[in-house]
């Protein structure tokens, strides 16, 4: 996925200031993959959604001693939402290659039954037992239900933690941290907050512990 543009950076600028710059535009293109990240289907959004957790990770991480305290905690929120998101993907991108396992296994098995029959007028189904890959079939399949069912356990984490991270106000936390800045007039913000479900824009709630 490529990433958002961040405009308006200012080489001769405050650091700390031009860095916000970038933290807005990441959170945003963070949260902006909701709610179509809600979809279990959305296997290429949930990826980018992952991408798009990493990049605002890294800045905040690099960074966080620039804002408020609260920015190292949400670094630390969403390294956990960027892991668990990276564990989907592992099973999103293992089972394509078990299914074509499977399948060139048995187009080899289809060749060896070929000439194990031989000049046979047809086949005789007796000969199935002597394929050489007919064990792993199973084997195979019994992975591929453990992939999926693993799947649907961790994308059932990932929506109990960003409805947490929701809860929590962590993207209006987030701007907060980003305006305590030294030198800093006001919240600095690339979005409207509607849509996005991560907190309301004025009257910040009551944080909760960390997740």
């Amino acid at each position: 996925m490529k990433a958002r543009k961040v405009k308006g950076i200012d080489a001769d600028g405050a650091a700390a200031d031009e860095v916000a710059k970038i933290v807005a535009v990441r959170l945003d293109e963070l949260c902006g993959f909701m709610p179509a990240a809600r979809d279990p289907a959305a296997l290429t959004t949930l990826h980018d959604m992952r991408i798009a957790a990493k990049r605002l990770r890294y800045v905040l991480e690099l960074f966080a001693p620039s804002f408020g305290p609260y920015a190292a905690e949400a670094a630390k929120k969403v390294k956990k939402l960027q892991d668990l998101l990276g564990e989907i993907h592992d099973c999103d991108a293992t089972r394509p290659l078990v299914a074509a396992l499977g399948e060139e296994l048995r187009e080899q098995d289809a060749r060896a039954l070929r000439d194990l029959a031989g000049d046979a007028k047809d086949l005789d189904p007796a000969l199935v037992a002597q394929v050489p890959h007919r064990a792993a079939y199973r084997g195979l399949q019994t992975l591929d239900v453990s992939l999926q069912a693993r799947r649907g356990l961790l994308f059932a984490r990932f929506l109990e933690r960003w409805e947490k991270l929701e809860r929590q106000g962590f993207r209006a936390h987030l701007e907060e941290a980003v305006a305590q800045r030294p030198g800093a007039t006001g919240l600095m913000t690339s979005r409207s907050h509607e849509g996005n479900g991560a907190g309301p824009p004025d009257g910040l709630p009551s944080r909760e512990p960390s997740a």
